[in-house]
Parts: structure tokens; C-alpha cells; sequence
């Protein structure tokens, strides 16, 4: 089984726009999506279309819409109580694909929310190969809290490998607090990398990694690697991916797609992952499924999220290269 914890979930509604986005302007929309949401959510809907055993950990309360989406999914579950409705996020879609993201700060947690959050994580990482915890922290949720989190899971021996995908403060109070408190697997974009690594706003690694230039982004995730994280995913949109162990370095090609949406693209290339890991594939393998699964994300309308057949047929025009 493969846990999932989003401590910060939504309702994502896609709105498509028919031109670019004007500011102050009246725009028509072509179409409105609305789907369960959250990062981790996102990973657990795509390991269920791939049917792979996932449970989704989240805090909301009974009756809120976002459970009754799931439901509808057929995704199981697991909750603590949360004080409000979750919150809803918007994405604006241009026909580009260029995304622009509303999101909502999400319900305050108190202390004992935090508490009870991390023991749910902890009783059902027993039965499980992964906890994958993603996303941003609901008001009133420390920024240590994926790093207290962590420590809780190792006190208890869980036999769980840990996957972190987050950014900004939760991401920099992680980073604070490597190696003791490091996951098995981050996956950073190229953004969060250099918030990891202190080289300003990831401008810099993108544009190298677009010229086709990737040492850069090789070398952050090694100094990732020298900090205590085992394995670093490193998501690079057009330009592919890299995957930083110790069997090696990859760098991993994009296919050639039209992008309608990058929502849950990098969600989906985690699920691809770790579904990868967890069904004994090699490591080139398991970044040629993330870098297919991501694909396929950002080549759907709205939330909608990969399946395993449209991830295959994209995964011969993928090259792995060993570094």
C-alpha cells in the first residue's frame, strides 16, 4: 500500500480560457473543471487509476464536499477532524497552456490538529511501503511539520520509505533540519532545487537545463544527496527530469506533447515513481514512468490525471541517459 498525506486539501476547479489572460479584461471561459484536489490527493487518484493500492490521509471534516468527491473517485480515505470546509483553489488555463494558480489558505489547524494529523500518519505507515506527504501547510500547522512528521515515523520504526514534495517555508524548515531529519525521495522542480540549495530562484537552473545543459541541475541534486536524501527527482517540464541515487544519475527526455494544463503534472510524475518503486522497477525505468506520467498530466484538460495505458504510449519516445 502507498499512503498519501495532504495536510492542506482542495477542491481544484480549472477554468479554460479562450485567449491570454488581461488583466481587468472580461474573459470567456471555454470550459470549468472541478475535481478533488490537494497534492497528495492528486498522487493518490492517479496510483488508483493505475490500481495500486492507495489511501489518502487529509484532515476534513464529515460531510465536507471534497470527501464526497472522493467518493465518487473511489478513493479510499482516512481523516482527522478539521474546523472548516476545505478550501477551494483555481486554476486559470490559457489556451497555451500557461497556468495561473488562485489558491485559498485553507482551514486553521490548532496544535492537537497538528498532533493527531502526525499520529494518523504514523498508525497507517504500518502497513505500508510508502508515506508520500506533498503540498503546502494549512494555517496554524508549524513549517517544521513534514520534518516533525518524519522524526515521528522513524521513532516508530515504520518500514515506510518517505517521499517529500514540497516548496517555500515548509520546504525551507525541511532543508533546516537534513540530514536528521531527511525523506527517501524529494522531489523538487527546479525552483524548489534552488531554494534547497540557496541559488536564488531556479531561473538559472531552468534556462541551463533548456539549453540542454544539465550539470547544474546534477550537481544541486548531488549536493541534495550529500545532505541525506537517498533519492532526488528533479522535474524539469520540456526538459525532462533527472534522478539522482546512489546506483547513479539520469537524465530522462521529455516526449514531444501539446501542454493544456501543468496541474498535478508534477503530482503525477511522483505517482509514477513511486508506483514504479514499489512494483521492483530499476531506477532508469522508474524515471522514464515518472517523466510519461508527468507528460500525460500536462497534456489533459483541468486535474484530469494519467492513466497507465496513456502513460505507456508515451514512454518509448522517452531517452534515458546515464550521466
Amino acid at each position: 500500500m502507498i499512503v498519501t498525506v495532504t495536510p492542506n486539501p482542495s477542491i481544484d476547479r480549472t477554468v479554460t480560457l479562450d485567449g491570454p489572460l488581461v488583466r481587468g479584461a472580461v474573459h470567456r471561459l471555454t470550459s470549468v473543471i472541478s475535481e478533488p484536489g490537494g497534492k497528495g490527493v492528486n498522487v493518490a487518484r492517479a496510483l488508483h487509476y493505475a490500481d495500486v493500492d492507495a489511501l489518502a490521509l487529509l484532515p476534513a471534516r464529515d460531510g465536507d464536499p471534497l470527501l464526497a468527491a472522493m467518493d465518487e473517485h473511489g478513493l479510499r480515505r482516512a481523516t482527522v477532524p478539521a474546523p472548516g470546509a476545505v478550501r477551494t483553489n483555481t486554476a486559470v488555463t490559457e489556451p497555451d497552456g500557461t497556468t495561473t494558480k488562485l489558491n485559498e489558505a485553507g482551514s486553521v489547524l490548532s496544535d492537537d490538529d497538528a498532533r493527531a494529523l502526525t499520529a494518523l500518519v504514523v498508525e497507517h505507515s504500518r502497513g505500508a511501503g510508502w508515506v508520500v506527504m506533498s503540498g503546502s501547510l494549512p494555517p496554524g500547522l508549524p513549517a517544521e511539520w513534514y520534518a516533525v512528521t518524519i522524526d515521528a515515523l522513524r521513532a516508530a520504526d515504520s518500514p515506510a520509505r518517505i517521499a517529500i514534495d514540497t516548496s517555500d517555508a515548509p520546504l525551507a524548515a525541511l532543508s533546516a533540519r537534513l540530514p536528521g531529519s531527511a525523506p527517501d525521495v524529494m522531489k523538487p522542480n527546479s525552483e524548489e532545487l534552488a531554494q534547497l540549495i540557496g541559488r536564488g530562484d531556479g531561473v538559472e537552473l531552468e534556462a541551463a537545463a533548456a539549453r540542454g545543459d544539465i550539470a547544474p541541475v546534477v550537481a544541486a541534486a548531488q549536493a541534495l544527496r550529500e545532505r541525506g536524501v537517498a533519492e532526488v527527482l528533479v522535474t524539469l517540464g520540456g526538459a525532462g527530469a533527472v534522478l539522482a541515487a546512489a546506483e547513479g544519475v539520469w537524465h530522462a527526455s521529455a516526449p514531444r506533447i501539446t501542454v493544456v494544463s501543468t496541474v498535478g503534472a508534477g503530482d503525477s510524475s511522483l505517482a509514477g515513481y513511486v508506483s514504479a518503486a514499489e512494483a521492483g522497477l530499476p531506477h532508469p525505468e522508474r524515471l522514464r514512468r515518472a517523466v510519461a506520467y508527468g507528460s500525460v498530466a500536462a497534456s489533459l484538460p483541468g486535474t484530469d490525471l494519467p492513466r497507465p495505458d496513456q502513460a505507456a504510449a508515451l514512454a518509448d519516445g522517452i531517452t534515458i541517459t546515464q550521466l
